[in-house]
């Protein structure tokens, strides 16, 4: 039996019935490009659940990232919500504490198929809030020929902080490059990427009370790293995001940096490698920013059910593994697929074996309030108007507040 069959015997009413079938249109919003290679797959795959449910027909809406999660909360904020949204899983605090999105219902086989700190990346205030869709890990990319013009002896690349201060000195002295790229523009990837820094020196932004514990040895330490780095580092860091970086990294001017496993089509003639976050002197073991994008079901959509099953569908086992295989994302669970990647690129190994260990974007209604507070932080130290001590504090008061 599918699923509008269930609905329509459920009904109680005529009326019900009349309503359901008036209904029969989800409206999908997704936040990117339908010219990704993961589209088609998605298509595919929502094909495939509409011939199984022939009672809808799925609208699925394509936005760019600048404006898709406003348009969706938009809709939901003025009683015009979409069924369901792809869109980042920092939104969903704000969303459900709106009460606009509903809770996730995992059974205990779907929840042990994610590592616990892929299911945090999408939980808030007790509950699950989406299903996550895509998912990616941070690695340190190096540029191999500047580390053998340096007469650095590390066939691994850096393993630690003091490796990375190492070598991003005897790069900057001894090449026309500086060691290491370090955003500091006022955009998302500036904190992001200072969270893996931070997490891969043993740190915490919020524990597991809902407590901001963000003021410690751990991130002053961090700030510390970035202010000794600041010789070392591109002119300028304030006007660099993620994404100006990587022409320097592809035309030779920065040896280091970090990003994505996706990034590696973009570098150029680069002779690369690929490490983990190297590790900070209060660290242990491997860690990364865990960073997903997920599947959200809207409250008052009138086919919330139908919602969920097909968010449930999209994100079944093999069908996530295949789109996440197409999209050249880090798996989120546990397959056959995913175990194979490293056979395929031995690079793989870094970025998904720092998941178990790795820290969320920690979850707070006003992201970007969040994110504000952070940022200033990073671009304070790097100015030197800010010392390490003075940057943790002002974090931890101010996240204080906005978790109040």
């Amino acid at each position: 039996m599918n699923l509008r069959t269930v609905l329509l015997a459920g009904a109680a009413i005529t009326g019900l019935s009349q309503a359901a079938a008036a209904q029969e249109t989800l409206h999908f919003i997704n936040c990117g490009s339908d010219d990704a290679a993961e589209a088609a797959v998605q298509a595919e795959h929502v094909a495939a659940w509409q011939a199984e449910n022939p009672g809808f027909e799925v609208n699925m809406e394509y936005v760019p990232w600048g404006q898709c999660q406003e348009k969706a909360i938009t809709l939901a904020s003025a009683g015009a919500p979409a069924a369901m949204a792809y869109l980042g899983s920092r939104a969903l605090p704000q969303l459900a504490e709106a009460g606009l999105i509903r809770p996730v219902d995992l059974s205990e086989e779907e929840a042990a198929s994610y590592e616990p700190s892929v299911l945090s990346t999408v939980q808030f205030d007790g509950n699950t809030w989406g299903v996550p869709r895509a998912f990616s890990t941070r690695g340190l990319f190096y540029n191999k020929d500047l580390f053998a013009e340096a007469g650095l002896d590390m066939p691994d690349g850096p393993q630690t902080w003091d490796d990375m201060m190492t070598a991003s000195k005897a790069i900057t002295e001894k090449t026309g490059a500086r060691g290491l790229g370090i955003a500091a523009a006022s955009f998302d990837n500036t904190m992001h990427q200072f969270l893996s820094w931070f997490y891969a020196n043993g740190g915490e932004v919020i524990d597991a009370d809902g407590n901001v514990v963000f003021d410690s040895p751990e991130a002053v330490e961090t700030f510390q790293f970035y202010a000794d780095m600041v010789p070392y580092v591109q002119d300028g860091p304030i006007a660099y995001e993620r994404g100006k970086l990587e022409p320097l990294f592809a035309d030779g001017q920065i040896a280091m940096m970090q990003q994505s496993f996706g990034f590696r089509a973009r570098t150029g003639d680069v002779n690369y490698g690929v490490t983990w976050i190297p590790t900070g002197p209060s660290g242990e073991g491997h860690s990364t920013l865990l960073i997903s994008d997920s599947l959200a079901v809207f409250e008052g959509s009138g086919v919330e059910d139908a919602a969920m099953s097909l968010a449930k569908f999209l994100t079944a086992t093999e069908r996530q593994a295949e789109f996440d295989d197409i999209g050249g994302w880090t798996p989120v669970r546990d397959t056959e697929t995913t175990r194979a990647l490293p056979e395929k690129d031995p690079n793989w190994t870094y970025f998904l074996g720092s998941v178990a260990d790795g820290g969320p974007e920690p979850q707070v209604v006003d992201y970007t309030a969040m994110q504000d507070v952070m940022n200033e932080a990073i671009q304070g130290v790097l100015l030197d108007e800010m010392t390490p001590e003075e940057a943790a504090a002002e974090v931890q008061d101010e996240l204080e507040d906005l978790i109040d």
